[in-house]
């Protein structure tokens, strides 16, 4: 049986940086050319520990980047100005993208339309929680005033 280490996550073997054992002939012809594995050498291994612990910092970071985001966010009040009749109701409604563009103008932060969780479109004027999903998995209720355009 030789070692080696997966590049790649491999169903049915492992995830990737992981060490393995398999055949010589299944490393040398299979996982080799296709990229998904390399002979486990002290060097490799070193190297595959070391990429590991990477990514492992990276994503804590994310995720801290994304909860600080999220609480910026809880804090927030946003107003979007809209064309409303004399009874409040608007012409036309308020979409995820104007919610969107509100948060990138108010924090700078860039949060993708299809992130913002609206049940229904806006089409009265009033106070709203909007939640917002946050990479990361990180959600944000942010406060939104929508009034009429003066």
């Amino acid at each position: 049986m030789a070692q080696a280490i997966l590049l790649a996550d491999v169903e049915g073997l492992g995830e990737n940086g992981t060490a393995i054992e398999v055949s010589p002939g299944y490393l040398r012809n299979f996982l080799q050319p296709r990229g998904l594995a390399q002979p486990a050498t002290p060097g490799a291994l070193e190297e595959a520990i070391r990429r590991k612990e990477q990514a492992e910092k990276a994503e804590r970071e994310a995720l801290a980047r994304a909860a600080e985001s999220a609480s910026l966010l809880s804090k927030t009040v946003l107003t979007i100005q809209h064309r409303a009749g004399e009874d409040g109701k608007l012409y036309g409604s308020v979409t995820t993208k104007e919610i969107a563009e509100a948060i990138r103008d108010a924090r700078g932060i860039k949060v993708d339309k299809r992130k913002i969780r609206l049940d229904v479109p806006i089409h009265q004027v009033g106070t709203y929680m909007i939640d917002v999903e946050i990479a990361g998995g990180a959600t944000a209720s942010v406060k939104t005033i929508v009034a009429e355009e003066k």
